[in-house]
């Protein structure tokens, strides 16, 4: 039996592996209103489809469905199988709410009650 697989056939089994990746994972990349869907997302880097995303480079915002979960400002780092690797340079959690910028005492009430 043959183990040798023609271009075409490795093309195809390639194109088939990174649509189940990117219909597996929700998580993705926003440029301004370019949006790339990411392949794999580790602490330090992420992959996305070379073929359809750009070299980015900058802040970058990244996303699970509508979650807005970090700010980012990453550099390419290098493309492998196909994949574009990206490395971040900082990544911050977003948050909802503004830092506060005053000290809260842990222990002060919440409300008060009316007396009587």
């Amino acid at each position: 039996m043959s183990t040798f697989l023609s271009r075409e056939v490795q093309a195809g089994l390639e194109a088939a592996q990174k649509q189940a990746m990117r219909k597996r994972s929700r998580l993705r990349v926003h440029v301004g209103d370019e949006i790339y869907p990411i392949l794999q997302f580790a602490s330090n880097t992420f992959t996305v489809d070379a073929d359809t995303a750009p070299r980015l480079r900058g802040l970058v915002d990244i996303y699970d469905g509508g979650r807005h979960l970090y700010q980012a400002l990453i550099v390419t780092s290098q493309e492998e199988a196909g994949e574009r690797v990206f490395e971040f340079k900082r990544n911050t959690v977003a948050s909802n709410a503004a830092p506060r910028d005053f000290y809260e005492e842990p222990d002060v009430p919440i409300a008060l009650l009316p007396a009587g």
